[in-house]
């Protein structure tokens, strides 16, 4: 399926990034959303989005990304990609989420120092839904 724009704000306020399907590198920078600049780069290997120069999001291999969403409790969101995948999220440093991917939990995990999470993800023939909520 692919965001064949790269980057773009569903009519929900999410943001949906990344296509895990190009063989060369693509990039979209300075995309305006909720105030921040936000900047994509995607293909196959990798997929990363940063907020105003930080990190927000990396997968490797390359994913895509739909209805990315985040709050003070957590991020929310759906991955699609043609092989399983590490997921790197940038959350609050030292704080304890529950990840749960396909609706099964995955048990609580602590972000590092640098506020990082990583997890990894089966994919396969359809999107997967992920949730990651402050414990």
């Amino acid at each position: 399926m692919a965001v064949t724009e790269l980057l773009r704000t569903e009519s929900d306020g999410s943001l949906s990034f990344g296509n895990h399907t190009l063989n060369e590198k693509a990039k979209v920078e300075d995309y305006k959303y909720e105030g921040d600049l936000m900047k994509v780069k995607t293909y196959k290997p990798m997929t990363k989005l940063e907020r105003n120069g930080l990190f927000v999001y990396e997968s490797v291999p390359g994913t895509s990304v739909y209805n990315y969403s985040e709050n003070e409790s957590g991020v929310v969101f759906t991955v699609e990609g043609s092989e399983d995948s590490q997921i790197t999220v940038g959350l609050e440093d030292g704080a304890s989420y529950e990840v749960k991917v396909a609706g099964t939990s995955c048990g609580v995990m602590t972000t590092n120092m640098g506020g990082k999470l990583s997890f990894n993800v089966e994919l396969g023939d359809s999107p997967v839904e992920v949730s990651i909520i402050k414990a």
